[in-house]
C-alpha cells in the first residue's frame, strides 16, 4: 500500500488502529479535487513556510510538501501522529508537533522555523474551534500573509457577511478589519469521512498590510462592536451602553457627535461608523482621565 492517497483513509485507520475522536471534530477530507482546490488557492511558492492546521491524515501536508520550502503541522490528537509519520515518510521539508494550537506560540514557531519569502497558514478546522483559531492567528499578529482554510459553511457566511445582513456581526467586522475575504469553494458533506452534519466552505483571508479604517484604540473599537452585537433587536442608544458603562447618556451623545441615528440597529453600520464611534469614544475617554 502507498503511504498516501485520500481514498485509502478507511483502509490506513484500520491498519493503524484508529478510531476517530467526536470530541475533536475530525472530519477527514477525501475528496482529491477539494484538496487540490486548496492548495491551488493558498498559492504556496518553493520559497513558502506553510503552517498547516489540524493535519489529520495529511491530505493536504504531503502536497503542500511538494510545492512549499518547509510544511510544519500541528496536530492535537496524539494518536494520529504514528499515521502523519507513516503517510509523510517519503518528505523531509516536514514537521509534525502533537499540540493544541489554542495553546501553541505561534509567532515562537514561526521564528524558530527560520526565515523564508513568507508564512501561510493552511487547513480544515475543526467546526467547533474555527473562530478561535482564526482569531488567535489575527490577534497575535503572527507574521503570515494569508489564511486558506476550510470552516463550516455557516461560519464562513458570517466572515463575508456585510452590513444590512442576518449574518452580518461582530465576526464579519473582525476578520474583515484584519484580512480581505476570497471566497474559493463550497464542500458538500460527502467529501468527508466521517461525514459531517453540515457542508463546509474553503475561504482564503488575505492579511492586510494596512487596516480598512483608522481606529485610535482597537480595544475600545472592538468593544463597541461587541457590545453593539451582544443585543442585537436593541437599538444602538441602549446596545452601546455596554460600551459607555451603562451610561445611556454617554452613549447618546456620542451617537450624536458621530451624526449616528441612535435608533438604528448595529447590523446597520458599517465598519468606517463604528470606528468614527469608537474614537469619538476614545476622545471622551482621553478627556475624563487626561494623562
Amino acid at each position: 500500500m502507498k503511504p498516501y492517497k485520500t481514498g485509502k483513509i478507511p483502509e490506513i485507520s484500520e491498519n493503524h488502529g484508529f478510531s476517530h475522536t467526536k470530541s475533536l471534530g475530525q472530519n477527514f477530507l477525501t475528496d482529491k479535487n477539494i484538496r487540490d482546490t486548496i492548495i491551488e488557492a493558498a498559492e504556496i511558492k518553493n520559497t513558502d513556510l506553510i503552517i498547516e492546521i489540524g493535519p489529520g491524515m495529511g491530505v493536504l501536508t504531503k502536497e503542500a510538501a511538494q510545492r512549499a520550502s518547509k510544511v510544519i503541522a500541528i496536530e492535537i490528537d496524539k494518536s494520529l501522529i504514528p499515521i502523519l509519520d507513516f503517510t509523510l515518510k517519503e518528505n523531509d521539508n516536514i514537521k509534525i508537533i502533537n499540540g493544541d494550537i489554542l495553546k501553541c506560540d505561534l509567532g515562537r514557531i514561526v521564528a524558530d522555523a527560520g526565515d523564508f519569502a513568507a508564512v501561510k497558514i493552511l487547513g480544515n478546522l475543526p467546526y467547533y474551534i474555527t473562530t478561535p483559531i482564526i482569531m488567535k492567528i489575527l490577534e497575535e499578529n503572527i507574521s503570515a500573509k494569508s489564511i486558506t482554510v476550510m470552516m463550516q459553511k455557516e461560519v464562513a457566511e458570517r466572515m463575508e457577511a456585510g452590513p444590512g445582513t442576518k449574518t452580518y456581526g461582530a465576526l464579519s467586522l473582525a476578520v474583515q478589519y484584519y484580512c480581505t475575504v476570497k471566497h474559493i469553494a463550497n464542500v458538500p458533506k460527502e467529501a468527508f469521512v466521517p461525514r459531517p452534519k453540515v457542508d463546509s466552505r474553503v475561504l482564503r483571508l488575505e492579511i492586510r498590510s494596512r487596516k480598512p479604517v483608522e481606529v485610535k484604540d482597537e480595544k475600545i473599537f472592538f468593544t463597541c462592536i461587541r457590545a453593539g452585537f451582544g443585543q442585537r433587536r436593541k437599538t444602538l442608544r441602549n446596545s452601546l451602553a455596554n460600551a459607555t458603562g451603562n451610561d445611556k447618556e454617554k452613549s447618546s451623545r456620542i451617537l450624536e457627535l458621530t451624526g449616528t441615528d441612535p435608533l438604528r440597529r448595529a447590523e446597520t453600520l458599517t465598519m468606517q461608523e463604528f470606528a468614527d464611534i469608537a474614537n469619538k469614544l476614545f476622545e471622551e475617554q482621553k478627556e475624563e482621565w487626561p494623562e
